[in-house]
């Protein structure tokens, strides 16, 4: 069949988009979705890591429900969530915003403030612990009262040091998201503002911070979502104490299944996790509604 001008119709090509993403979608599959399906299913049996696999039914799940332990360590995780959360969010902001700046000064110190986030969680937890200690740390060869206290003895400290050291590691991560979204602002905002005779507060109040909005949601997004998984830092720190102060669900975890070798209870706390961690990743995707997708269509 030809067309009106004598020629063949032309062929649209098939679009290779799909096979760009099997890749992708395969190491997604491999390593995501299928341990996944596995680690639930585990939850369903009795494992104690070495021996034979024996279905229980919900012998795991029961046990992990009724354990008083439970509703503590889903508060301690929250509570660690919730002021890690309010600590890092207004200083990643101020840092993202001193950092998009064009003084040449600033690009150097983006460096330096990036180097906590290349350094293992463990190696930090080994150096606060070290420098904490009452006895050879900071505070007793500095002999400073103020620092020699039992940092890691006594629950509450435990608690605010734990979330110090978080934020002093994902702060600059944070902050990197905010740079560039503050980088992704119109100018003709801030000139506009100035012409009008407001100030730099009243335009960080008014311009940068109305225009984070997305932003602040894709970074509360991945810092909820990641303090669930909090684990090595705290078990080298605290290990879950003074009194379980500092024991988040992740820790509970691993003691059940590593060190108490039940991987039936274990894999049940993983897969309340996953739950905990997809509820909230959904409330927060929920919080940019329809406009974060009509801003994103705006843009293009």
């Amino acid at each position: 069949m030809r067309s009106l001008t004598g020629h063949p119709p032309r062929r649209e090509p098939r679009s290779i988009l799909p096979w760009l993403a099997t890749p992708a979608l395969v190491v997604f599959v491999g390593f995501a979705v299928i341990p996944l399906v596995g680690v639930f299913a585990l939850s369903f049996t009795t494992w104690d890591g070495i021996g034979a696999i024996r279905p229980s039914g919900l012998t795991s799940w029961r046990a992990v429900l009724t354990d008083p332990g439970l509703p503590h360590a889903l508060w301690v995780t929250f509570l660690v969530m919730a002021v890690s959360w309010a600590v890092q969010t207004p200083l990643s902001i101020l840092l993202g915003t001193f950092l998009a700046g064009r003084q040449r000064y600033r690009a150097v110190l983006g460096v330096v403030y990036f180097i906590p986030l290349t350094l293992s969680s463990a190696a930090i937890a080994i150096a606060y612990k070290a420098l904490l200690d009452p006895n050879f740390g900071l505070g007793a060869g500095l002999k400073l009262q103020v620092l020699s206290q039992d940092w890691l003895g006594r629950p509450g400290l435990a608690f605010g040091v734990v979330v110090f050291v978080v934020s002093w590691q994902f702060v600059p991560f944070h902050s990197l998201i905010y740079q560039g979204g503050v980088q992704q602002i119109p100018t003709s905002l801030y000139e506009a503002a100035q012409l009008d005779g407001a100030g730099r507060i009243r335009q960080f109040f008014s311009i940068t911070l109305p225009q984070l909005k997305y932003t602040i949601i894709t970074s509360s997004t991945l810092m909820v979502v990641g303090s669930l998984t909090f684990f090595d830092l705290i078990f080298v720190l605290t290990e879950g104490g003074p009194a379980d102060a500092t024991r988040v669900l992740a820790l509970d975890m691993y003691k059940r299944g590593f060190q108490a070798s039940l991987m039936g209870p274990a894999s049940a706390i993983a897969v309340i996790l996953v739950l905990v961690g997809l509820a909230l990743a959904l409330l927060l995707r929920r919080l940019g509604g329809r406009d974060a997708g009509a801003s994103q269509l705006e843009g293009v």
